[in-house]
């Protein structure tokens, strides 16, 4: 499976029973890795954490409510280290480019949903403010 890591942590099919029912049925989701998905690392964009710490066994209750809506999960989008900076650069993944001006900063520890949205991977990037 080829993506870019420095957009996406995870990328592939999740298994939503609720897919193509409700108000965002047919919409692509991503989902920033900091929230925890059943049967997926949690990463918060650093390779030690993701080797210390179990794959989650619950849904973020977000999340939950964007699958129950019918959104169809697309990937978890990269952060910046433990969504820690406010330039989206990430010192292990490195920064996502913003296809639209890639001399700039995608900005933010949300840059990988941003960026994702922008590219047209996904129509809905779920992101954070943990400052």
């Amino acid at each position: 499976m080829a993506f870019d890591q420095r957009v996406f942590a995870w990328r592939g099919h999740y298994a939503n029973p609720h897919t193509g029912s409700g108000s965002l049925a047919g919409l692509r989701l991503g989902v920033k890795d900091l929230f925890h998905i059943a049967g997926l690392p949690t990463a918060a964009g650093n390779p030690d954490w993701l080797a210390s710490h179990p794959v989650p066994e619950q849904t973020s209750p977000v999340v939950m409510q964007l699958l129950g809506a019918g959104a169809e999960l697309i990937g978890k989008t990269q952060t910046d280290e433990l969504a820690y900076s406010l330039n989206g650069l990430n010192i292990h993944y490195g920064a996502p480019l913003n296809p639209h001006c890639p001399e700039r900063l995608p900005g933010g520890s949300s840059s990988g949903s941003a960026v994702a949205v922008v590219a047209g991977d996904i129509d809905i990037g779920l992101g954070s403010d943990t400052g």
